[in-house]
């Protein structure tokens, strides 16, 4: 425990000295006010005990480490350590005010669960959502909530063992649906995919089992080809002068293979970035002139090659991504980017609230187009947006759709990049331009060309809404608009203009349950089903009961009469006991 107080201190010492650059004796006053916070921590959790056993000391502690590593301050790193205190500990808020100041208490109370006497007469997952409503709202206000509550959200899911059956699948699939897919909208990669990873064997333990089998003795085999590949990649951009940094490899992390696995039909051989060579160079024309190197040694796959350094996606993520075919044709993604990239890229939006902190440095006034609002403006748009929900469970549902699935990157004609879910249509880009833009809407462009207004946008696409004065929207777009909040603007609207009856589409959206008797390969039989009649699987779980398991699927069907054949094909599986369609 002493070891992660030294820690703390000499990170955040460090920090305050190299990066924020203040005086002795302000770092002193700092570090008086750490270590005090370190009593706190004693003081309050000291005779606690998680579930695991361990003294409950050690999870702020840690949580407070992980903070400082992203360079995040003071008052941060103490938030993260009395993270616990309200709820836990009844501490008052005042105590907190009087000791660590304002920001300090305001950071706290966002982590902080709605109180009991609030929820008591909610289910585990309605207080959860409600939770989440307030924790977006302070977000909002002071983004390093959310990044704290990521990193303690991190540091549980670690020990989610522990805990009942009941309370670890609830907390494992929450993790998996909101809380990863969060960090990545926030740049957080590598947190993102840690809380997916540890999640998984408990969100859908079926599928973590057939993800670990398909992979086999594969990863193994890729490490120690990425170990003989790199020295060669190194020597040869050595050989054109081509300064290096450092490079890095790695096999593409567990839960992202189980994702593109469902998508390619079980087949591990059609994923193209299952392993990956980051190459960090001095500046941005070392980047072009590594990736000239790279194709000059082997083909690059068509429709792979990304340069987000010329167009960086929204929340501010820049590098070269190619995929190229080595020897043996085997596919390689490789990413290249300067230092710099790199630390943006691995810290997201911690990077962007220490440029805001720092306003008079250079690194400030060389990439202030990024900072917060400007680049995470769909974070204040959240914080409004669940205010027109009357439900904790309605808002959290909505983020799955509209904020948190995969996402594309489109374009305005004058260079906008406008963030939207996958196959989000021109009406969908209309209505988040502006709700009028969208009422009008008469057609769409897409990179020059016209396209209907059901078109699946695709990323870097440039789209040009045409617009007609008085006109309405059409009933019939509620049977292809993606976003929750478009559709919501277009009832709205319909109803304004005294359409009783609007367009009912087909249902598409189903949930499948599938009861199974164990064993392997079973998973697998029914996921070549469903993607060989091109259903979309939104979302699928597994949970095991003795010697069954109750397999359950969100797909989306291309036609209705789709469904047919698939509960017939279903049936054929003899091992599936059980089949139940809502």
């Amino acid at each position: 425990m002493e070891e992660l107080k030294q820690k703390i201190t000499d990170t955040l010492k460090n920090d305050l000295l190299s990066i924020y650059k203040l005086p002795e004796t302000e770092i002193t006053k700092e570090l008086e006010l750490l270590t005090e916070a370190f009593n706190w921590v004693d003081k309050y959790h000291s005779t606690q005990k998680r579930a695991s056993g361990e003294s409950y000391s050690f999870h702020p502690l840690r949580v407070a480490l992980a903070t400082c590593q992203l360079h995040l301050g003071t008052n941060a790193t103490i938030a993260a350590l009395l993270h616990d205190t309200i709820e836990d500990c009844q501490v008052d808020e005042n105590a907190i005010k009087q000791t660590f100041g304002s920001e300090v208490v305001f950071m706290v109370n966002g982590l902080t669960k709605i109180s009991k006497l609030n929820c008591q007469n909610l289910s585990p997952e309605l207080a959860e959502a409600e939770n989440l409503r307030n924790m977006i709202l302070a977000m909002a206000k002071d983004i390093r909530v959310i990044i704290i509550k990521l990193l303690d959200r991190l540091d549980n899911v670690k020990t989610l063992w522990a805990l009942d059956p009941a309370k670890r699948l609830r907390i494992a699939s929450e993790t998996i649906d909101i809380f990863a897919p969060l960090a990545y909208r926030l740049g957080l990669t590598s947190v993102g995919a840690q809380l997916e990873d540890y999640a998984f064997p408990y969100a859908d333990p079926e599928a973590y089992k057939l993800t670990k089998r398909i992979l086999g003795h594969r990863q193994k085999e890729l490490e120690q080809y990425l170990a003989k590949l790199l020295p060669f990649i190194e020597n040869q951009l050595k050989n054109h002068n081509i300064q290096i940094i450092d490079i890095k490899s790695r096999v593409k992390h567990l839960y992202s293979i189980w994702r593109k696995l469902q998508k390619e039909n079980m087949d591990i051989d059609r994923i193209y970035d299952l392993v990956a060579l980051r190459i960090i160079v001095p500046n941005e024309e070392s980047c072009y002139g590594a990736l000239g190197v790279i194709h000059q040694l082997w083909k690059p796959m068509p429709g792979r090659f990304k340069d987000y350094i010329a167009l960086p996606k929204p929340n501010g993520y820049r590098s070269l991504h190619t995929t190229v075919f080595t020897e043996h044709n085997r596919m390689v993604e490789i990413q290249i980017r300067t230092q710099q990239m790199d630390e943006e890229a691995e810290r997201g939006v911690a990077a962007w609230w220490v440029y805001g902190i720092l306003k008079n440095t250079p690194i400030y006034k060389q990439r202030k187009k990024f900072i917060i609002p400007k680049k995470f403006h769909w974070v204040n748009q959240l914080a409004q947006w669940q205010r027109s929900f009357s439900s904790g469970t309605d808002f959290v549902n909505s983020l799955k759709t509209d904020f948190f699935k995969d996402r594309i990157f489109a374009l305005t004609p004058k260079g906008d990049i406008i963030d939207l879910p996958a196959n989000a249509t021109p009406v969908d880009f209309a209505y988040q331009l502006h709700t009028e833009l969208g009422h009008k809407t008469k057609g769409a462009k897409v990179n020059g060309q016209i396209v209907p207004l059901n078109y699946h946008l695709q990323s870097g696409e440039i789209v040009e809404i045409l617009t007609k004065k008085d006109l309405k929207p059409s009933s019939s777009w509620l049977e292809f608009v993606v976003m929750a909040d478009t559709k919501k603007a277009i009832l709205k609207q319909l109803k304004k203009s005294g359409l009783k009856n609007p367009y009912q589409k087909p249902k598409l959206n189903i949930r499948l349950e599938i009861w199974i008797t164990d064993k392997p390969g079973v998973l697998e039989q029914i996921i070549k089903i469903i993607s060989k009649l091109k259903i979309n699987i939104l979302e699928n779980k597994g949970v095991k009961y003795q010697h069954k398991s109750l397999l359950t699927f969100d797909l989306r069907l291309p036609h209705p009469e789709s469904l047919t054949t698939l509960t017939q094909k279903l049936k054929s599986i003899k091992e599936i006991r059980e089949i139940k369609i809502d």
